[in-house]
């Protein structure tokens, strides 16, 4: 790879919205009533995306936990090829008031994520997440397993937003159970 291609393949890979146009075609607004609060705790992860830092895993969770300074520790675990992998980082809410359900996530040093929480239940026990790439696109749960109906509701939601849901890897989380 030429050297002048090498800073241009970095940044595509830590920021893919400066390189490639975002998606129009996407609803990637976030919910307009949400409380960090009652998000806080541990989500089972039904189903994702597929994206290399998740490939191969399952049994996944991913655990908030409000820290002193008004951030979020965020600590994502799951088991791949036997053995249990935990990669910790840390959440921020960049407008608590005006978009309080977009959150911005970094698991390596300044460099901070899209996290947009699309659609949550009333007693935030089901949850669509996503970013402001189109490539990502999460369902959480409180519980390792879904009802079939409830499931249903997030998937016709995720359609409705612009989201191909037969792209969706559905996670085992038998030792969850």
């Amino acid at each position: 790879m030429s050297s002048t291609l090498i800073p241009l393949a970095l940044a595509a890979a830590m920021f893919p919205g400066l390189i490639f146009a975002p998606d129009a075609e996407h609803d990637k607004t976030t919910v307009s009533s949400f409380d960090l609060s009652s998000y806080l705790g541990t989500w089972y992860e039904i189903a994702r995306y597929d994206h290399r830092f998740e490939r191969g895993m399952d049994n996944v969770t991913a655990e908030y936990l409000l820290r002193d300074d008004g951030k979020v520790d965020v600590i994502n675990s799951g088991w791949r090829n036997g053995k249990m992998k935990t990669a910790h980082g840390k959440a921020r809410q960049p407008d608590p008031s005006g978009e309080p359900a977009r959150l911005r996530v970094s698991f390596f040093m300044f460099f901070y994520s899209d996290y947009r929480v699309l659609m949550i239940d009333e007693d935030y026990s089901v949850a669509l997440v996503g970013s402001s790439s189109p490539g990502y696109l999460w369902i959480l749960s409180r519980t390792p397993e879904l009802d079939g109906a409830v499931l249903g509701k997030v998937l016709a939601e995720a359609r409705r937003r612009g989201y191909d849901t037969s792209k969706l890897i559905y996670v085992d989380q038998s030792l969850n159970r």
